[in-house]
């Protein structure tokens, strides 16, 4: 099967949707740095944006009749979301931001885990190979052994860990949530579903606020700019996915968006000062480049 050429706007679109969430990433690490905290990031994000997307169906009428199998899984995939999110502000708020998203990019080799192990579909030929690449370039991104960084091994993982093993949960719970959604709720508008999520994973981020004992705000005004950026820039990226792409004839989940960590590490190094050696930007581009590649592989 072929899929449509994309035309000029549905390019634009698809890059300005990279760049908006490359940069909410980058306003979130600003307002970590300055007091807010993983929970509040959340329930504010997801909470303001719910309210956005829901104001949506109000206005263009959207039907909100929900079958049984749509009842029963919304709440485990609002769930799957609230983890990842969380997991992945907090790889975010310890890795350079540009890392933590490549490691967060292995999504793909999660849903084909997940894929076989829940409905027994097996891999494509391409996917396989594309394992290996992903994983080398990811090892070099994160100079696993030490190399770029001169620390060795051990001290670079006492370094990295805590951040890679949050970004790497991320992606986890993230391939979890796509294939649940494509098979349990997949026949069910985005819009709605979108809201739905949003709104539970404000609902959970809020419940860990209360259980921390309230609010984290920031401490300094960098930090106020930051978590409005994140708010704004995110919730901006949501409500164009569901509205402009949809009248252009893309797929939400284009390859194109994948460039996300290539955004991030020119914002963070333009705006945070965060630098990662040649070899690195080298790995990089190797996993972006794989998962634009298997993103593609239906084209």
């Amino acid at each position: 099967m072929t899929s449509p050429r994309l035309s000029t706007a549905a390019f634009a679109t698809l890059l300005l949707i990279a760049l908006m969430m490359g940069a909410n990433h980058v306003a979130a690490r600003l307002a970590f740095d300055h007091g807010v905290d993983v929970l509040t990031a959340v329930s504010v994000r997801s909470g303001i944006t719910a309210c956005v997307v829901g104001t949506l169906l109000w206005w263009q009428r959207v039907p909100l009749a929900l079958q049984p199998r749509h009842r029963r899984a919304l709440p485990a995939i609002g769930l799957l979301i609230a983890v990842q999110s969380f997991c992945l502000y907090s790889a975010v708020a310890r890795l350079p931001v540009a890392l933590a998203l490549l490691a967060f990019n292995t999504y793909p080799l999660s849903t084909v885990l997940w894929a076989r192990l829940l409905y027994g579909h097996r891999p494509e030929r391409r996917v396989l190979l594309a394992m290996p690449v992903l994983l080398i370039g990811l090892a070099l991104a994160l100079d696993v052994l030490g190399a770029a960084s001169g620390l060795g091994a051990a001290a670079q993982w006492g370094r990295i860990g805590a951040g890679v093993a949050f970004a790497l949960g991320a992606s986890a719970t993230f391939g979890l949530a796509l294939v649940w959604t494509q098979h349990e709720a997949g026949d069910l508008d985005g819009r709605l579903r979108t809201f739905t999520t949003m709104a539970l994973v404000g609902v959970l981020a809020l419940a860990g606020v209360g259980a921390q004992g309230g609010f984290h705000w920031p401490t300094a005004m960098p930090g106020w700019w930051g978590l409005g950026a994140l708010t704004l820039l995110y919730g901006t990226a949501f409500t164009i996915m569901f509205t402009v792409l949809p009248r252009l004839g893309v797929v939400g989940n284009s390859a194109i968006m994948n460039v996300e960590p290539v955004f991030a590490l020119m914002l963070a190094w333009a705006l945070l000062g965060q630098a990662i050696a040649p070899v690195q930007v080298a790995g990089a581009l190797l996993v972006v480049a794989t998962v634009v590649w298997l993103g593609l592989r239906r084209a």
